[in-house]
């Protein structure tokens, strides 16, 4: 242990701050060991999914040009049906981000004069110029699609006699962010989600319903799909890329769905036929079968961040002891100044980039500026330790991901220790 506390030390962890750390985390053995057993049953799921459909060598070589035939491409989708229990899945590097694939998921399957419908609120920031909310070319609103919004109850539930309201004739697709975004709301559960589906079936029996599973895949032993998500979407470059998918996205679903998603991706007529995988399979499955061990370490690093600030009287979501549905940890800190500070702490934490200070900057698809830490190995990648936040209020910061466990502690710790060395938090609150 004194070698440990010598390392941390090294690396610019004071020992006030270190032992408060271990103070927090000697409350917290129990949830991490219920983290554990998730991942162990996901873990399990993910190898039986390979070995059903037959995972093997050849499948981890790549194609190139149109991509006809490619049998590594063909089985990894037929490994993520699998694994979300549905009757087709698109798992593409042609799909380059979360967004993309949710936008992509909703041009496909919406038509003119359908109306998109959200029951949980406003949809997350970069959703808004694809949705048309904030005017954008090529939005879903320039295509003659409307949009209709209800927004939670003031406790995060939702407002169901409102989305009866909502529902009408037109309604096409229910979209669901299990997330909460750059929002304080909490995030929706599976069993949550699935209530709110069977609500909306019932009205509406042929409506479709979408859930952004970003953050969410292998938090919990069921997904979204498994309670009645006609799609599930999401990023390679967040929990099932397992930190080593460099670029890509998937859509799994019900096989209209998701052949809709298909021939926009590509075109009418070609669909899931062609796209060539290139050389990147191999990342792709291998970060599969990572996931749910490193969804696991960013959980623990999650938990124990929102135990080690709310402890020091920050408003935090999740809260220190509820149950997790993402690996999203929001913390509130109430000033832009200590946002920065805490995000330059993990930045200064990474095995990449250290070095680099972030600061706020105007990012496309934002309405105010935002400051990223992000010393990764794959650009963007928010299974790896990372923290953004919008500069406005509440001035709260979205922290996620950490490839390890010990990776994740040390970044919580180095975003204490930058706040204390700014003078933004007085180390004498470094108590129990």
């Amino acid at each position: 242990m004194a070698e440990i506390q010598s390392m941390y030390a090294q690396m610019g962890i004071d020992s006030e701050t270190w032992e408060y750390g271990e103070a927090i985390l000697e409350r917290l053995a129990e949830r991490f060991r219920k983290i554990d057993e998730i991942a162990e049953y996901n873990q399990l799921k993910v190898i039986k999914a390979m070995q059903d459909c037959q995972v093997g060598e050849a499948c981890m070589l790549g194609t190139t040009g149109y991509g006809y035939n490619d049998l590594g491409r063909d089985t990894l989708e037929a490994v993520y049906a699998k694994i979300f229990h549905t009757e087709d899945a698109l798992v593409r590097p042609q799909i380059t981000c979360g967004t993309h694939a949710l936008a992509l998921a909703l041009m496909s399957n919406l038509r003119p004069g359908d109306e998109l419908l959200s029951p949980v609120g406003k949809p997350y920031d970069t959703l808004e110029e694809v949705i048309g909310i904030r005017p954008s070319r090529g939005s879903l609103a320039e295509y003659g699609v409307s949009y209709r919004q209800v927004d939670l109850k003031e406790d995060g539930s939702f407002d169901y006699d409102s989305i009866v309201e909502a529902i009408n004739p037109r309604t096409r697709l229910v979209t669901i962010q299990r997330s909460k975004g750059y929002q304080t709301r909490p995030t929706f559960s599976v069993k949550q989600i699935g209530e709110l589906i069977a609500f909306v079936k019932k009205i509406k029996p042929d409506v479709i319903c979408m859930v952004d599973n970003c953050y969410g895949e292998f938090v919990e032993p069921q997904e979204p799909s498994d309670v009645g998500a006609d799609m599930v979407v999401g990023s390679l470059i967040k929990n099932p890329g397992g930190g080593m998918a460099p670029i890509g996205g998937y859509i799994a679903g019900r096989k209209q769905c998701v052949e809709n998603a298909a021939f926009r991706l590509t075109s009418p007529g070609l669909g899931k036929e062609v796209g060539a995988s290139l050389g990147i399979l191999k990342d792709f499955y291998q970060g599969l079968f990572l996931a749910p061990t490193v969804t696991a370490c960013a959980l623990k690093s999650a938990v124990f961040a929102a135990n080690l600030y709310e402890n020091l009287g920050c408003a935090v979501v999740p809260n220190g002891s509820e149950s997790r549905h993402d690996i999203i940890q929001a913390v509130t800190f109430g000033s832009p100044e200590a946002v920065i500070a805490f995000c330059q702490g993990i930045q200064a934490a990474a095995p990449v980039d250290s070095h680099v200070t972030p600061e706020p900057w105007d990012m496309p698809g934002y309405d105010a500026q935002v400051i990223m830490a992000a010393g990764a190995f794959v650009s963007g990648s928010s299974i790896e330790l990372s923290a953004d936040a919008p500069i406005k209020p509440p001035y709260a910061v979205y922290f996620q991901g950490g490839l390890t466990w010990p990776h994740g502690k040390f970044g919580i710790l180095k975003s204490l220790q930058s706040l204390i060395n700014r003078g933004l938090l007085d180390k004498n609150r470094l108590k129990l």
